[in-house]
């Protein structure tokens, strides 16, 4: 589970064990983002009518970096 949630979240997760988190802590802190930020950039929000039609689970306090990826991947589709 640490490696998946690594593999969209790194740095998040480089950041956390810098600080000295565990694994388990940094799993905890990261797991529901790194699903919701994959849900983001694999475009599943891609074409919505309004924000009213986003899921409840479908945001995350995310970081402004994190959200510049999600607007990058926007831009490449």
């Amino acid at each position: 589970h640490c490696l998946a949630v690594r593999a969209v979240c790194q740095r998040e997760v480089d950041c956390d064990r810098g600080h000295g988190y565990s694994w388990k802590i940094t799993l905890l802190r990261n797991y529901w983002k790194s699903k919701v930020k994959q849900e983001w950039l694999s475009g599943k929000y891609s074409n919505i009518p309004s924000q009213f039609s986003l899921p409840e689970k479908s945001m995350y306090p995310m970081d402004v970096n994190t959200w510049g990826e999600i607007l990058e991947a926007e831009f490449e589709r």
